[in-house]
């Protein structure tokens, strides 16, 4: 501990005895909202390399050989190798072709060494596969190896497998392999071998068979696992600014990340060129992870799924002309698209759409409730392109709830233009973003508070501290979204969802922070950020109770010395979440109102998440420095006194 805060902290508790409590008025005999299942959630944009290289667990890059700069970009090619276009997938037409190199001395093949090298385990096992035929009949060999490229021993194989490819016709074909040692950047390596018979690969790849659920085209685990201990009520996807596209061409089409993920068309992705001071001009989106991948997911999550479909409009921040954009009169397909989305989620396994799920393996319906139509989009060219999706939508959909955005930014010229025009188009809930710096998260306690009640819904649907000077996550940040988060609570009856953003980032592949998981090929690490996510979501309970400190709500106001609450009853259980965003501690006095004349209040936990370290977070080497805590917290009865240490979040647990 810092000496200064250390003398600080103990001076204060010295004082803490006589200081006069805060005094929390907590009433029970009034409950406010019901807190909708879907109030904290998680949102996924590929970013960071969050899907490929991230998420999605194939560890081949370019495995379709489709990059457009060069057919063979992530592979090194050696001996005799052809890339040729006419291959069995007709929107991944590439493929390669491996010959004799014409010396018994000399080798075909090649290397590819996946995102920032490919991550493997000691004793764990990974399925390669491939789509390849010998174009001439008969049979070819190939010897498919895990190696160590920098390895200092006798040789550089992990692990090794030999597959025979026969006939001239493309089958798929598999083996397993089962590295000896664990390696950060292995490279997967195939030699043409046997009589080096000319034979032709498409789709190679490699996934590890523990992926999560199981799934053959499956998801990282322990990423995965990640978003599923958030417990998040709503899953919003694919994005953000990838929905939009750099331009229409490269928007993100769903349609082309459903079926056979062999012939699902590479994408190039929306932040290949935003950042030239980080920059990263080999990524693309394979749709690999694509909408039924997002679907399930959500359904495996226990989540809400909330995908977000263009609505004509190219990204605004990289497009200055309107010929960038689908004009009204043309929205027809895009519309479209939209209609065919709801019956790919929920319609009859023999509708058109419907069809294409069942096949893909899940012929009940997905149950999807929610849509959202544009992301970040502002001006008059967004509400008379959103108006014609939303009437098109109630007429074929009733029950489908719309969601329409406030643009990029938190209040201003074009936030205060798009909310009257969200409510005169009649969207169901309005997509709020804000990344913004410590002052604006620590006087936006109140920010709900005076909304009305009656028009569309709040979604808060990015949000992040993103501090002047520390763009990177640190404890200190955490603790004002905290803070901020007990807004979004108490208000329950108007904020409906809440997602954090971004969710993931690569430690060598980023372009954005903070974020909420950071991951390298190996290791996964929970920032702060998640576990104050983590911990609204765990203590979420089912109806808000009035809080209010001389009358007033708890929401860091002047003369509040700093404090942020908010309360809510699960059962017989109530949750007390109070932010100290000041250098003191603070005394409490938890006050229960209308309690029965036989019950009795019993403390019955407490949660704490504190630091004096405020500019630090957890590490990929150090993945548990910042954690929540329990804390004694004792006591029975209607009252409870409690000194609140400086810079922390407490939740206290009581029992009725």
């Amino acid at each position: 501990m810092k000496p200064f805060f250390a003398a600080l902290l103990a001076s204060a508790l010295c004082l803490g005895a006589a200081a006069q409590p805060h005094p929390f008025d907590i009433d029970l005999s009034k409950p406010g909202a019901a807190i909708p299942a879907t109030m904290y959630g998680i949102f996924f944009e590929d970013i960071n390399y969050g899907a490929d290289g991230g998420l999605y667990a194939e560890l081949v890059k370019n495995r379709s050989f489709e990059f457009p700069a060069s057919p063979l970009t992530g592979w090194t090619a050696f001996g005799k190798v052809e890339v040729r276009d006419d291959g069995p997938f007709d929107r991944c037409p590439h493929y390669v072709r491996l010959s004799d190199p014409g010396h018994r001395d000399k080798m075909t093949g090649l290397d590819n060494g996946g995102y920032f090298g490919i991550g493997v385990q000691a004793g764990e096992e990974y399925r390669f596969s491939v789509w390849a035929r010998v174009p001439g009949g008969g049979e070819s060999v190939l010897r498919v190896t895990l190696a160590d490229p920098s390895a200092a021993g006798e040789t550089q194989r992990l692990c090794e497998q030999r597959l025979t490819v026969a006939g001239a016709e493309w089958k798929q074909y598999e083996v397993v392999l089962k590295p000896t040692a664990t390696l950060p950047k292995a490279v997967l390596r195939i030699f043409l071998a046997g009589r080096r018979t000319t034979v032709d690969l498409e789709h190679v790849s490699l996934f590890p068979v523990d992926t999560w659920m199981g799934h053959r085209n499956g998801l990282r685990k322990d990423l995965a696992q990640a978003l599923f201990d958030l417990h998040p009520g709503v899953f919003r996807f694919p994005g953000g600014c990838i929905v939009e596209g750099t331009d229409l061409d490269t928007r993100y089409n769903w349609k082309d990340s459903v079926g056979p993920v062999e012939n699902r068309p590479l994408n190039q992705n929306r932040w290949q060129y935003t950042f030239d001071y980080r920059f990263f001009p080999d990524y693309y989106q394979s749709y690999g992870l694509g909408f039924f991948e997002f679907f399930q997911l959500s359904e495996e999550l226990g989540s809400e799924p909330l995908p977000i479909l263009s609505c004509g409009l190219a990204c605004q921040f990289q497009n200055d002309s309107m010929d960038a954009h689908v004009p009204v009169d043309e929205l027809g397909p895009y519309i479209q698209d939209a209609l065919d989305l709801i019956e790919f989620a929920n319609g009859p396994a023999d509708s058109r759409w419907g069809k294409v799920r069942a096949e893909m393996g899940h012929p009940a319906p997905f149950h999807l409730k929610y849509i959202g139509i544009g992301n970040e989009q502002w001006g008059p060219e967004y509400p008379e392109r959103l108006e014609p999706f939303v009437k098109a939508i109630r007429a074929a959909h009733p029950e489908i709830e719309i969601v329409g955005s406030s643009g990029p930014n938190s209040e201003g010229e074009q936030f205060d233009f798009l909310w009257p025009e969200m409510r005169r188009i009649g969207v169901d809930l309005v997509d709020e973003h804000f990344y913004r710096p410590y002052d604006w998260f620590l006087s936006q306690g109140a920010r709900y508070d005076s909304y009305s009640r009656k028009g569309p819904k709040v979604f808060a649907g990015e949000y992040a501290c993103h501090a002047r000077g520390r763009k990177y996550n640190h404890f200190y940040a955490s603790l004002l979204e905290a803070a901020f988060m007990t807004g979004l609570e108490r208000n329950a009856d108007v904020v409906r969802m809440a997602t954090y953003a971004p969710l993931f980032a690569h430690a060598e592949g980023w372009q954005w922070r903070p974020d909420l998981i950071w991951f390298d090929n190996l290791r996964t690490v929970r920032t702060a950020s998640w576990h104050v996510q983590q911990l609204y979501s765990a203590y979420k309970g089912s109806r808000v109770l009035p809080l209010k400190m001389a009358g007033k709500p708890v929401t860091g106001a002047e003369g509040q010395d700093g404090l942020f609450a908010s309360a809510v009853r699960d059962g017989d259980r109530v949750y007390v979440k109070v932010v100290n965003t000041s250098e003191a501690p603070q005394a409490l006095s938890l006050q229960l109102k209308g309690l029965g004349r036989k019950q009795t209040a019993r403390a019955a936990g407490r949660v704490v998440f504190t630091s004096d370290r405020l500019y630090e977070d957890n590490t990929l080497d150090a993945p548990e420095t910042f954690v929540p805590r329990q804390a004694a917290f004792t006591g029975e009865g209607s009252r409870f006194d409690v000194t609140l240490e400086p810079l922390c979040f407490s939740i206290y647990v009581i029992e009725i």
